[in-house]
């Protein structure tokens, strides 16, 4: 699939909630120290403890190939609603994963939030549920975890195993980002603690600034609506500070170029990991990561999709068809219903 992009199809808009989306999950116990998810009985008997949320579909035999599903940033799970909805109902099981800080998860203060602790929180729910083997689809800045845990699966063998992956609009080559200053820039400085409370109290300043953020291609903005419950996922039990508090993953990234290289793991893998890169034609922020995954990478699969950094709200459909096609490919089954 090098080189290949999706023609842009007729969709359909109806809109999946907020409301509508974490009623379908639930939230449970979580020590982040010990990186465990807990029973509700011993939840409710330990101090220090936070909740986090969490999405499955199907039933998960034994041997079943997961599909887990990484969010982006700053929406969350959220922003794979209306991708979800357009995936064919039996393809799975599926597993949702909300970070600390984002949708339906609790947002502590004073949390440490990083890389780390989300690939050890995905951990956490695939031996929550027994995950043995998983394709892992990432958008935006999970595609991090995602480096990370694939890392782990190359220094310690004998845990879940990550089969084939699939990362869109994500940052692969610490030397590749370009986001541009309106977005996560401006979100870690002193000014972003600034939007951050704005956003919390105002969807209206929120929608100024998300429109400002150069997410979206010409022409595809999102409606009000959309705007509307994308705020009412960000918000969520006072949630829209992670705009700030979880905005250093650029520089992070700098940080541990080393380790979090896709190259440099794709080698160790040896083709151990089937990889597949998606990137948007339009995207402002990680629209260098394609070319050097070319260059870098020659092995791993390419799609390119039409329009801006959001393709999870822009082309929903193509992206549902995408990763169908991957999960498929590589052992998730597309079971009757």
């Amino acid at each position: 699939m090098d080189g290949k992009t999706v023609v842009k199809p007729q969709q359909d808009r109806a809109l999946v909630t907020a409301e509508e989306w974490f009623g379908g999950g639930k939230r449970r116990w979580y020590d982040p120290a010990s990186a465990r998810l807990l029973s509700d009985e011993e939840g409710e008997t330990r101090a220090g403890l936070i909740k986090v949320f969490g999405r499955t579909t199907g039933v998960a035999s034994p041997d079943a190939v997961w599909l887990t599903m990484l969010p982006g940033f700053p929406e969350g799970s959220y922003g794979w609603a209306q991708v979800d909805r357009l995936l064919p109902a039996g393809l799975g099981p599926r597993l949702y994963v909300e970070p600390v800080g984002q949708g339906d998860s609790d947002k502590p203060k004073g949390y440490e939030y990083s890389t780390v602790e989300r690939a050890d929180l995905i951990g956490a729910w695939w031996r929550h549920h027994g995950v043995r083997r998983t394709v892992v689809v990432t958008f935006d800045y999970t595609s991090l975890a995602l480096l990370e845990l694939l890392r782990r699966q190359l220094e310690r063998p004998g845990g879940p195993v990550i089969t084939a992956a699939l990362m869109v609009n994500g940052g692969l080559f610490a030397d590749s980002h370009s986001h541009p200053w309106r977005g996560t820039p401006l979100l870690r400085s002193p000014l972003g603690v600034l939007v951050a409370k704005g956003a919390q109290k105002s969807p209206v300043v929120f929608a100024q600034g998300f429109k400002q953020a150069r997410m979206y291609s010409h022409g595809n903005e999102p409606s009000d609506a959309e705007i509307a419950e994308t705020w009412s996922a960000l918000a969520r039990r006072d949630g829209a500070k992670f705009l700030h508090e979880g905005a250093g993953f650029v520089k992070e990234h700098r940080r541990n170029a080393g380790r979090w290289d896709l190259a440099a793991i794709a080698r160790e893998l040896n083709g151990s990991v089937a990889l597949t890169v998606g990137g948007s034609t339009e995207d402002p922020y990680e629209h260098r990561q394609v070319d050097a995954t070319r260059n870098r990478v020659p092995e791993a699969d390419i799609i390119t999709f039409p329009g801006g950094h959001l393709t999870t709200t822009e082309q929903p459909a193509l992206l549902a068809n995408a990763i169908t096609r991957v999960a498929t490919r590589h052992g998730v089954k597309e079971a009757l219903v």
